[in-house]
């Protein structure tokens, strides 16, 4: 309660020092943990540019980089009660309330493109009311997905996936059950402390893309990496509160409404340039290991299966997340194509 009336201050102290705007300009605030040079802020800035523009400048976002202003673990709530406009904001770590935002992302095997994970997120969407029950109080402004991560290790070297046996290696939450079948010791704390954990020998290793190479400067602190391709989901990224949202005027929502896919195709592209940079900073530093199609078959069995299982727990919430993770894997046609499961 603290920190929130903390950020209600800065919020009174960020509106107090706000510049005079001429009557028919509207302004609106975002926020977002990430510094100005970081790959998803360089999106965030071609979006802004966009709506300035298209708005002839009668629609100007304000950036407040670098966690500022809201929380990681609370920006969805945050929003919802107005502490910025718009915000960047991670539904899958949220602690409580987004069950089924979290548990989706381990439905997405074949879906290798970030444009497909985006699509298939839409597909689950558009037909299970949960995704929007968990929204509730905000209007998404674009989905984010990713790239298809790896392994990096430190001083291990893992050719195969019974090498992961024994190593601790820190995986997103829905990935615990398939290292831990793999016979490895996996463990979930913030990417934001992997660098300090790896290089203090805490953990063996990462699941993680090749643009943490750079930045997150794995570079420094690992030495193998290998080319398992760890199925990656897509979830809402950028968000508005549903009451400033409903406050714009009929054009300002509009406006909005178009650009959303102007900033979704800006993320894909500048992470899609981030890996390439990742690997250029690995090059002569991190030796990379390929993956047999019988070991990538065998990890891809085991996550669909823990997939589903994990989709079957959400019952005790009252989520029916087989009907999800159904539409995710009918939906998924052949070299990751999505189709809609019911489309003609």
């Amino acid at each position: 309660m603290r920190r929130f009336a903390a950020l209600l201050a800065l919020l009174a102290m960020v509106a107090g020092c706000a510049r005079a705007l001429p009557e028919d300009v509207t302004e609106l605030t975002y926020a977002t943990p990430y510094p100005p040079s970081h790959p998803f802020s360089q999106a965030d800035q071609r979006w802004m540019d966009y709506v300035e523009r298209e708005s002839g400048g009668k629609l100007l976002i304000k950036p407040i980089w670098s966690g500022a202003l809201l929380s990681a673990d609370m920006s969805m709530e945050e929003l919802r009660h107005g502490v910025a406009d718009i915000g960047l904001i991670t539904p899958i770590y949220v602690r409580g309330g987004t069950h089924l935002l979290r548990t989706q992302t381990g439905f997405y095997s074949g879906a290798d493109s970030i444009e497909s994970q985006t699509a298939l997120y839409r597909c689950m969407a558009e037909r299970v009311p949960q995704f929007a029950d968990e929204l509730e109080g905000l209007e998404v402004l674009a989905l984010q997905g990713g790239l298809l991560p790896g392994i990096v290790t430190r001083t291990r070297k893992v050719e195969s996936l019974e090498d992961l046996k024994g190593l601790r290696i820190r995986a997103p939450t829905e990935l615990l059950g398939v290292l831990g079948d793999l016979g490895a010791d996996p463990v979930n704390m913030p990417m934001g402390e992997v660098y300090s954990a790896m290089a203090k020998g805490v953990i063996d290793g990462v699941i993680a893309p090749p643009d943490t190479f750079r930045a997150l400067h794995l570079t420094e602190v690992a030495k193998y990496y290998y080319e398992l391709k760890v199925p990656r989901g897509a979830y809402p990224s950028r968000a508005m509160g549903l009451e400033r949202w409903e406050a714009l005027s009929a054009a300002e929502r509009a406006l909005l409404e178009r650009s959303k896919p102007v900033w979704e195709a800006a993320l894909a592209e500048e992470i899609r340039k981030s890996e390439q940079v990742g690997r250029d900073a690995a090059a002569g530093i991190i030796a990379a290991s390929p993956v047999s199609e019988a070991d990538q078959a065998h990890f891809d069995a085991i996550y669909l299966r823990d997939g589903e299982a994990n989709a079957r727990r959400l019952a005790r919430f009252g989520i029916d997340g087989l009907e999800a993770y159904r539409v995710a894997r009918a939906s998924i046609a052949g070299r990751g194509q999505i189709r809609c499961e019911g489309d003609i």
